[in-house]
């Protein structure tokens, strides 16, 4: 029916009317308790009076602090403060009332004001929360939940708890901060975490809520202790302000390596106000770069793929960017763009990167990544670009691999080529976390199907980086350039792919998932390397490095170049440029 349907002015309604009937009732009781369960009858003139004021003043006063606007499941200690001070103003107001108009109201015992008051706040609280109280008690579908880390979040998560909006209910608190220990936090203990075994294994916690940023080194400790203890769902709560919603751990947040000289202030002043041009702009790479310029007040964004649909997904989150459906391999249509924009900085993003297809599409990989890359870096020279960076790879050291040998014929070319006022450098980094083909994405398909999970290898490694960071160093090695460099990201240490498989599968608690190892494909490495050697060159930032420079004879670079892509068996033949590029025929 309609009329039991709960909106604001029904339930405007029927607290009001309630309201009055409390008030009756606790007036009542205070004479009675007042006059010891014998009100005299001199008495009940006084007390219908002082009704009628105290209910229209107390009406008044909690309609002016909205309390007849508040749901029921979403009362709080906040509103209940707000009905004491309604009362509190009521009750000092009739009081003074009281002591100006005695004779209107005698015979009237002063203290039954004081008795009211405690009594008309009780029962009025206790109407509101009574709802909750008994929501609270009856919910079946509650997770108890531990919460690691005693903040402003661990008190929104409770409190959300308490309106019913999540469905974990936390029982305990743990922290690392001893001046906390043994403490409260809204009615729950605040625990040592070396107490945490046993106290998970007695009240059979199977839930957790992470509400404190760590690093993800002692995030991984922390998920380790939490997985050995028999703790199934980790939830973290890091934006819960922003969006009220619990997040799952992620392998990104285990992994993750944030530097910690990044320099915000030289990327915006480099990046703010002019007009960049991004190849590869709709890969992983390519559309965070995008994001980033965007973020630092570039002026003008064009934006250039080969691929429409990445090119499609670019745009629409950059509806203001310039897009140009052009391969770099189209020397004379990438011409005509940098003629009509003129671009200040160039960003060399487009490349084919999947190391196995391009084993099997050498001809293909050798055009694209290094015809490409000349057409690209020719052009920036051409109209006077002032800075050019060219993205690289760690698997351009010693490479294994077509693809990693065709990078670093492009890392000796912009090396070698007389740049005239453009500066020109490229930057080398490692996997970054959750690109497009990247083994994560796989992984979590795998897991999701029921596995197996599938790695080449028990010993590979790989370094990983989270894009958005790798992205803000490529934009600050590009302001920091004087010519000729190679930047290396520093990416920490390796990770190893079988422990990083393992991890994934615990994340997603499917313990019975298996890993199968399927051998190293064609041109992959084992241990991918990010220096030819150690006498790289250290700059200001710890997270950037520089190569040892290498330059060769440009005009012989050039002839063997020029060979290269006449020669039959071009994976051979490469080995002419690059030296220290091994392949199994």
């Amino acid at each position: 029916m309609t009329i039991l349907k709960p909106t604001k002015s029904i339930r405007a309604i029927f607290f009001l009317t309630a309201d009055i009937f409390i008030s009756f009732f606790s007036l009542y009781l205070s004479f009675y308790l007042r006059f010891n369960f014998d009100i005299g009858d001199e008495f009940f003139a006084g007390l219908y009076k002082s009704f009628i004021i105290l209910s229209i003043l107390k009406i008044f006063f909690l309609f002016i602090f909205k309390i007849y606007f508040v749901a029921w499941r979403f009362f709080s200690l906040i509103d209940a403060k707000k009905i004491f001070k309604a009362h509190l103003l009521t009750y000092l107001i009739f009081f003074t009332l009281f002591n100006f108009f005695s004779d209107f109201f005698n015979p009237f015992p002063r203290s039954v004001i004081f008795i009211d008051f405690a009594i008309s706040f009780i029962f009025i609280g206790v109407l509101r929360i009574s709802k909750r109280l008994i929501a609270e008690n009856i919910r079946t579908d509650l997770k108890p939940a531990l919460i690691i880390g005693a903040n402003t979040r661990t008190e929104n998560i409770i409190k959300s708890y308490l309106n019913g909006e999540i469905e974990y209910q936390p029982i305990v608190i743990f922290d690392e901060n001893e001046n906390l220990f043994e403490t409260y936090m809204l009615n729950l203990k605040i625990e040592r975490l070396k107490n945490l075994p046993e106290i998970v294994k007695r009240k059979g916690i199977h839930s957790a809520i992470i509400t404190t940023e760590y690093s993800p080194s002692k995030l991984d400790n922390i998920f380790n202790l939490l997985k050995k203890n028999g703790v199934a769902e980790i939830k973290k709560a890091i934006y819960f302000e922003e969006n009220k919603k619990l997040e799952d751990i992620s392998i990104e947040d285990l992994l993750a390596r944030k530097p910690k000289d990044l320099d915000t202030e030289l990327i915006k002043n480099f990046i703010k106000g002019k007009t960049l041009l991004i190849t590869g702009a709709g890969g992983s790479i390519g559309s965070e770069i995008v994001r980033q310029c965007s973020t630092f007040g570039a002026e003008k964004l064009i934006l250039v793929d080969n691929s429409e649909f990445n090119l499609y997904r670019v745009y629409e989150e950059f509806p203001h960017a310039i897009i140009r459906l052009i391969s770099v391999t189209d020397k004379d249509t990438l011409d005509k763009v940098f003629t009509t924009h003129k671009p200040s900085i160039v960003i060399h993003a487009a490349a084919y990167k999947h190391v196995h297809i391009c084993e099997e599409n050498v001809d293909e990989c050798i055009v694209n990544n290094i015809l490409g890359s000349i057409n690209v870096i020719d052009l920036s020279i051409k109209h006077s670009v002032d800075k050019l960076l060219i993205i690289s790879t760690d698997k351009a050291v010693r490479p294994t691999s077509v693809m990693g040998a065709s990078k670093r014929v492009v890392e000796i070319y912009a090396q070698s080529i007389d740049s005239r006022k453009t500066v020109i450098s490229s930057v080398r980094f490692g996997n970054v976390l959750d690109s497009s083909g990247s083994v994560i994405p796989k992984f979590k398909e795998q897991i999701l199907k029921g596995g197996p999970v599938t790695v080449t290898h028990p010993e590979i490694t790989r370094f990983f980086m989270l894009i958005p960071e790798a992205c803000k160093l490529v934009l600050q090695a590009t302001a920091m350039a004087k010519g000729g460099e190679i930047f290396i990201l520093d990416m920490g240490e390796p990770v190893k792919i079988v422990d990083l498989a393992s991890r994934m599968i615990a994340l997603y608690n499917k313990d019975n998932i298996k890993i199968e190892f399927t051998g190293l494909r064609k041109g992959e490495k084992l241990y991918e390397e990010l220096l030819l050697d150690s006498a790289e060159l250290k700059t200001k930032y710890e997270s950037i490095f520089i190569a040892k420079p290498f330059r060769y004879d440009f005009e012989e670079l050039k002839q063997k170049i020029d060979d290269l892509f006449k020669v039959e068996d071009k994976r051979a033949f490469i080995k002419n440029i690059v030296p220290e590029y091994t392949y199994t025929p």
